[in-house]
């Protein structure tokens, strides 16, 4: 069980690879090792409590860690020491697009700025129409599987007092601009960081299928 915003990053180091909320594997997510004190409640005033939801900014400035959507299109961590191996498998499956594609365009603007929170990239792009939302939002969550997209931090709005409220917006950029080149490469064949990550999770999973270890892969 998890009680700390510490113990959660213990843990993300030490295995490596963790989704956040879920995953096709029962029981593989930060969520589901969360102490009961730390899940989600809703408060007598209305409002809500949810640590895990307040660590995961932590966890992505402290440097460590990466955080995008890199589990089946949901979101999760995965630490600096499998980074690599991730990203030279990943990117050996989803080229770099095309620079008059979509995604070449929400790229170049990310590279151009730096970072940007996901409504203010989405506007810089053109998805400003009725129903571009969701469209623009399968786009990047195509580019951080493909782990040419990470979030940076997380932005939340403040009410007149100041204080900070909602969900909060994810504040991208690409994994070049926050942890370097050299960071991002390795020095074998994407199918050999394939193999590396699949025993990796065969030992982490042992009751995982074959199929749903496809999946996180």
């Amino acid at each position: 069980m998890i009680h700390t915003c510490p113990e959660l990053m213990e843990t993300i180091e030490q295995m490596g690879f963790l989704p956040l909320l879920d995953s096709c594997v029962e029981g593989f997510s930060a969520d589901a090792m969360m102490a009961p004190e730390c899940r989600y409640r809703v408060l007598d005033d209305g409002g809500w409590e949810w640590p895990l939801w307040e660590w995961k900014g932590p966890v992505v400035t402290e440097g460590r860690f990466a955080y995008g959507k890199f589990f089946d299109s949901k979101a999760g961590f995965v630490s600096q020491q499998w980074w690599p191996d991730l990203c030279n498998w990943r990117r050996s499956r989803h080229p770099m697009p095309a620079e008059n594609s979509i995604e070449g365009t929400i790229l170049a603007v990310l590279q151009t700025n730096g970072s940007m929170i996901t409504r203010e990239l989405r506007a810089a792009c053109g998805f400003t129409g009725p129903k571009m939302r969701s469209r623009f939002d399968s786009y990047v969550t195509r580019l951080q599987m493909a782990c040419r997209i990470v979030t940076e931090d997380f932005v939340y709005p403040r009410d007149r007092h100041g204080n900070p409220y909602g969900w909060g917006w994810s504040l991208l950029t690409t994994p070049e601009s926050l942890y370097g080149h050299a960071a991002c490469t390795c020095d074998c064949t994407p199918e050999e960081s394939r193999q590396r990550i699949l025993n990796h999770f065969r030992i982490l999973l042992p009751k995982a299928t074959d199929k749903q270890l496809e999946k996180l892969i």
